[in-house]
C-alpha cells in the first residue's frame, strides 16, 4: 500500500461505521486524512487517533447535504492541501422511526444526506478533480436486507448513479466506483491500489 502515502483523501462521515474504519486504516498506510462529518463528538476522537499514532489528519466539520458546506469543504481542503486525490462518502443517516411514523422533515433529510449529499459531493470534488486531471470517488453503499424501507429508497439509486458518473467522469482521468460489499476495507484497498 505504498501507493497510499501522501495521497490526499477525503472521507465523508469519518466520524463512526464504515468512515471511521476506512480513516483509521486509509492514514496507518501513509494517506492524509481529512475527515468530514457534521458533528464534532466522533471525528475528533478518529483523528486523535491517528494523530496519536503518527498519521496526518484533519477535521472538517461541514453538512454534505448542503451547498454551500460542500463547497466550504472543498476549497478549505484545497487551501490546506493544493489537491484531492481520492473522496470517500460515506457519510449517511438511517431513519429516526418506522415509515408510516416518519414525518415529512425526517424523510427529506433523508433523502438529503444520503443522496444528494452523496451528488453534492462528486460535483464539488469532481470538478476539482477534473481540473488535475485525476481523481477517484468511493461510493461506500451499504444495503442490510434488513434496513428500514426509507432507508433502502435513498440509497438504492446510488450504485447505477455510480456508474454513470464514472462514464461521464472518466474522460476527465476521474474514476467513480459503487463499493457495496460489507465491510468495505478489501474493496476499497483494491480500488485504490488498482489506479496509481
Amino acid at each position: 500500500m505504498n501507493s497510499l502515502a501522501g495521497k490526499i483523501i477525503l472521507i465523508t462521515g469519518a466520524g463512526r461505521g464504515a468512515g471511521r474504519a476506512l480513516a483509521l486504516a486509509l492514514a496507518a498506510r501513509g494517506a492524509r486524512l481529512a475527515a468530514n462529518d457534521i458533528s464534532p463528538v466522533n471525528v475528533e476522537t478518529v483523528v486523535d487517533e491517528i494523530l496519536a499514532a503518527g498519521g496526518q489528519a484533519r477535521v472538517y466539520l461541514h453538512d454534505v447535504a448542503k451547498k454551500v458546506d460542500v463547497q466550504a469543504l472543498i476549497n478549505s481542503l484545497i487551501d490546506e492541501y493544493g489537491r484531492l486525490d481520492v473522496l470517500i462518502n460515506c457519510a449517511n443517516v438511517q431513519p429516526p422511526a418506522p415509515l408510516l411514523d416518519l414525518d415529512e422533515w425526517d424523510l427529506h433529510r433523508l433523502f438529503e444526506v444520503n443522496a444528494i449529499g452523496t451528488l453534492l459531493m462528486i460535483q464539488s470534488a469532481g470538478r476539482v478533480m477534473r481540473a488535475q486531471g485525476s481523481g477517484q470517488i468511493l461510493n461506500v453503499i451499504k444495503l442490510p436486507a434488513n434496513a428500514p424501507a426509507a432507508f433502502i429508497a435513498s440509497r438504492a439509486g446510488l450504485e447505477a448513479m455510480s456508474l454513470r458518473a464514472d462514464a461521464e467522469l472518466r474522460p476527465y482521468g476521474v474514476r467513480v466506483h459503487a463499493v457495496t460489499s460489507d465491510p468495505p476495507l478489501e474493496a476499497v484497498f483494491h480500488l485504490l491500489e488498482a489506479q496509481p
